[in-house]
């Protein structure tokens, strides 16, 4: 069976979230929002692209800080309402600099 990104369930705002996890190790670096263009560029570069609710701009992870996230997977949920984006991270993935951005715990 083909995918077809119309076949997705976006929400109202027309996003879907996006789990982003290094493919190596299975580590959760980031969780962030595509819309249909988002993924498609993202399909298309072969880089994560994604839609920033705060700001209403299309952003590629790397663009500015060169970390990168090169894309080795997407798969979708069992609800078509989610992504899981399997990349070779280059740097870190959190503009606080860290590794993944859930660097932080509840105990």
């Amino acid at each position: 069976m083909k995918f077809n990104i119309a076949s997705l369930k976006f929400d109202k705002q027309g996003l879907v979230p996006a789990i982003i996890q290094d493919y190596k190790s299975g580590e959760v670096l980031m969780l962030a929002y595509m819309n249909k263009e988002s993924l498609r560029r993202t399909l298309k570069s072969g880089k994560t692209c994604f839609w920033s609710r705060s700001r209403k701009v299309y952003w590629v992870k790397g663009a500015t800080s060169g970390h990168y996230q090169f894309v080795k997977s997407i798969a979708y949920d069992c609800d078509l309402d989610a992504l899981l984006i399997k990349v070779r991270q280059v740097g870190v993935a959190c503009h606080t600099g860290n590794r993944s951005c859930f660097y932080r715990k509840i105990r």
